[in-house]
């Protein structure tokens, strides 16, 4: 019987691990894949305090890992498939066993949307970016192309191109989704241009991204559009599939819980990119994890 049960090691997971398990209460995580979540894939984390020179992806979803542990945290390698969360005793059933807990912090993030194109995976931090803030500086001066039509994908072309040399839009719809004073915005910068009607179809490079290959998406007519940066921001799919039926999630499939962390159900909180916010970057998943530990620890002592 574990006090807190948390399911994902993502930076969100291990930084609730650390706060509860050093707190004395007895901490099990669960992560599918490897402790980090997707930041442990990431090249180079710039933009988070306290890492002047930046630090690796990888190196920092370490120290995490062994921050908790040091602190008593236990990491279970195990993909939870289904949950009971209501009620005093909660339990999890995973692939490698079952396990019982008296709170649960629920923090499987968010992934995202997929071109589904061919050499995709092998271009990821190397040309390749689902996410603007964390890598466009990585691009001042350079030129960078935007997929999407909603309102991330503007406001990662609006933040990109005040330091890229150009930025290219590309929508697959003849209309944007975005909201009207974005787009208004975007038509305001001079390096902006937008292209629509045109879906991503092939992508080129030997040692990282150089160009894509777009679809009109009526005629089938096909252009190649070289460029040293592309940004995929098409949505993102959160992780709540063993919540059906189980919590109440929103149009998009996220869990509804506020700046508390606390969802519908007493004794279960939700951390991370997994939660229905405006904002999702390493620094706002650690900042959940550190109130979800502290309100589970709080719900403990009630």
């Amino acid at each position: 019987m574990y006090d807190v049960f948390i399911i994902g090691a993502g930076p969100a997971g291990l930084t609730a691990a650390i706060y509860a398990a050093r707190s004395g209460l007895r901490v099990a995580v669960a992560e599918k894949q490897v402790p980090g979540g997707q930041i442990a894939y990431t090249h180079q984390l710039e933009n988070y305090p306290g890492f002047a020179r930046g630090i690796s992806g990888g190196e920092f979803s370490q120290q995490l890992r062994e921050q908790a542990e040091r602190f008593g945290a236990e990491l279970v390698s195990d993909e939870i498939g289904s949950v009971c969360l209501k009620g005093e005793q909660k339990s999890a059933q995973g692939r490698a066993g079952n396990y019982q807990a008296r709170s649960v912090i629920l923090a499987m993030g968010a992934a995202p949307r997929k071109l589904g194109l061919a050499g995709e995976e092998e271009m990821v931090g190397s040309g390749l970016s689902y996410c603007a803030t964390c890598d466009g500086a990585f691009f001042r001066g350079r030129d960078a192309v935007v997929i999407g039509g909603g309102d991330t994908a503007f406001e990662d072309a609006l933040y990109l191109a005040d330091i890229a040399k150009s930025v290219t839009l590309v929508h697959r719809r003849n209309e944007f989704r975005a909201q009207e004073y974005l787009i208004r915005k975007a038509k305001e910068k001079k390096n902006l241009s937008m292209l629509l009607g045109y879906r991503p179809a092939a992508l080129e490079g030997t040692l990282g991204f150089e160009a894509v290959t777009l679809e009109q998406a009526e005629t089938g007519e096909q252009k190649r559009l070289a460029a040293d940066g592309l940004f995929v921001a098409i949505g993102r799919i959160p992780d709540t599939g063993i919540l059906q039926g189980e919590m109440t999630l929103d149009a998009a499939g996220y869990l509804q819980a506020g700046e508390d962390t606390k969802t519908e159900i007493a004794g279960v909180f939700a951390a991370g990119d997994v939660r229905a916010k405006s904002l999702r970057q390493v620094a706002t998943a650690v900042s959940d994890g550190a109130v979800a530990a502290e309100q589970a620890r709080e719900y403990l002592m009630r």
